[in-house]
């Protein structure tokens, strides 16, 4: 069967919980290889907890009774989900967007880059690093994350990008390896503790904007 053409994107208001997520995601990604779905974007929060990716180390899990701690199939290591956070699913055919991974994942990272430019937010891919940074007084905080999982060529998870989300709860755990000292002065941030009062529709408007600028759809 030929697959759909047509991206969808769906918006959750309610707090998604996380196996509920990842069993919608592994449903819908047989659904596009077999072309009886859209592919689809789906843009969410979840309540507070903790998910491992595949190169997670447990030593990095400073805090496991704070929250629910889920194991992952997508890549990186342990990132926090919760309220004040936009996560954005990407379920994506990535053989029709041209079968380069490492290219799929600089386009995501675009997407980040150039939502928040649209809040007059500059942020910037660091090497060595993933994830989506920027420069706050002297010092690079996190703003965004990126974790994707491939099966047949079709993507899932996505990327998250902080809006104001409780940052205290991020030090539960080493966010993606990353932890914070005076030789590697780097943290979390959101828009809102640069200054940027931003609501999750403006977000996602600012989302689907840049989408199409970067993806063309």
């Amino acid at each position: 069967m030929g697959e759909l053409s047509e991206l969808t994107w769906r918006i959750s208001e309610e707090r998604i919980p996380y196996p509920d997520a990842v069993d919608f995601m592994e449903q819908r990604v047989a659904e596009i290889r077999a072309g009886t779905a859209s592919e689809m974007i789906w843009l969410l929060e979840h309540p507070p907890l903790y998910t491992a990716g595949t190169s997670a180390k447990p030593g990095d899990l400073l805090a496991p009774d704070r929250f629910p701690v889920y194991q992952s199939g997508r890549g990186g290591q342990f990132t926090y989900h919760g309220p004040g956070q936009r996560v954005a699913y990407a379920m994506l055919n990535v053989k029709k967007r041209g079968g380069d991974v490492r290219h799929f994942v600089h386009d995501l990272e675009e997407w980040v880059i150039r939502t928040l430019d649209r809040f007059n937010v500059r942020a910037e891919r660091r090497e060595g690093r993933v994830g989506i940074w920027v420069a706050d007084g002297g010092r690079e905080d996190k703003i965004g994350a990126i974790g994707i999982r491939l099966r047949h060529w079709i993507s899932f998870h996505g990327i998250s990008i902080n809006v104001d989300p409780e940052l205290s709860h991020f030090e539960g755990i080493v966010p993606c390896g990353i932890s914070e000292s005076a030789a590697t002065p780097y943290g979390v941030t959101s828009l809102a503790k640069l200054g940027q009062m931003v609501t999750m529709p403006e977000l996602d408007m600012a989302l689907k904007a840049a989408f199409a600028d970067v993806f063309g759809d």
